[in-house]
């Protein structure tokens, strides 16, 4: 490869479940309805997988995609990086389940796991750093199927999350989406406002926990994640953009973390973008995870949003409390 050749997006995918749940059909199980969900979150339907599919073969999908996407095939491969906060099972990591249904070479597989929705952002940043030292191609998934995860009692958290999965392939190429720039963070003393306690060492699995269905119980201080949300992704928006040496202005597209639109206009008003320069479809999919940026930044390229010398700026927060933003060059 010759150097300096740019570094970046090879190919991008996704993987939409097929089964649409309106917000309608909350109502008859809990005590919810369309214009209260829509209100507080922008939320009008989301996907949710079928029962016979599991974390992996929504991975599968949306890889298979990124590679077509991008020329090559699982042989082509030099590492495979899998985010997420749902795994195939708890030991051994996704990757390498994925790996295998891919028959992608011996390759280093892995997860970046729990890191919440920051974590295909923060894998795309990981990959980017492969790919300069070594001259690798990597496969990036962010993927998430939390409606098995999440206690479908509980109406303030159950009617916010969809399935999905996402893939990018990250390496060098004269056709590259390049990464111009990436930045991260976490602070650990707000690890308390977002997360699923029971099932680590901390709060053991057992079978009373399960009775009392605190093993799907999503920990979720909703005022201080949305001040967290807004304050660190748009200042770690800003550095990225500081890096480079470009505004606001300068952006064709802003593709946040879908996780709510009062967030993502916060974060949009905060930043001083446009509604035209944010892109938005938390309304079709809800909160999918790791796998929302990946999902929104490949529609946004299939619907027309992004052309060739676009600046376009990804940026996530997640549980941890984990933020990321990256800029990209289309």
């Amino acid at each position: 490869m010759v150097p300096g050749t740019r570094v970046g997006l090879l190919g991008l995918g996704a993987y939409l479940p097929e089964r649409v749940m309106e917000n309608d059909e909350w109502t008859a199980l809990v005590d919810t309805s369309d214009e209260w969900i829509r209100k507080r979150t922008g939320i009008q339907r989301r996907r949710i997988a079928a029962d016979d599919e599991s974390t992996v073969d929504m991975a599968a999908a949306a890889a298979l995609g990124a590679l077509e996407d991008s020329g090559l095939t699982a042989r082509d491969l030099d590492e495979i990086i899998v985010a997420t906060d749902t795994p195939e099972v708890f030991i051994p990591d996704t990757a390498a389940f994925l790996q295998a249904r891919l028959g992608a070479p011996e390759v280093p597989a892995y997860d970046l796991g729990s890191s919440g929705c920051a974590g295909f952002v923060l894998a795309l940043d990981v990959a980017r750093a492969r790919a300069l030292s070594g001259d690798r191609k990597v496969l990036v998934v962010g993927v998430e199927l939390l409606s098995r995860l999440m206690n479908w009692e509980d109406r303030n958290t159950c009617v916010l999350f969809g399935d999905a999965a996402g893939a990018a392939v990250v390496g060098r190429g004269e056709n590259a989406v390049e990464i111009l720039s990436a930045r991260a963070g976490t602070d650990g003393t707000r690890s308390d406002i977002l997360g699923l306690e029971v099932g680590g060492t901390r709060a053991p699995f057992s079978l009373d926990r399960a009775r009392r269905g605190e093993h799907k119980n999503i920990v979720m201080d909703g005022r201080a994640v949305f001040r967290e949300a807004v304050e660190r992704m748009a200042s770690c928006s800003t550095q990225v953009l500081d890096d480079v040496g470009v505004t606001v202005q300068d952006l064709a597209l802003i593709v946040p973390h879908q996780a709510n639109l009062r967030i993502l206009e916060a974060v949009r008003d905060r930043l001083g973008a446009t509604p035209e320069q944010l892109y938005v479809n938390v309304q079709e999919y809800g909160n999918t995870g790791s796998a929302s940026v990946p999902v929104a930044l490949w529609e946004a390229r299939e619907t027309g949003r992004i052309k060739t010398g676009d600046l376009v700026l990804l940026t996530a927060f997640g549980a941890g409390f984990h933020w990321s933003s990256m800029l990209l060059r289309f």
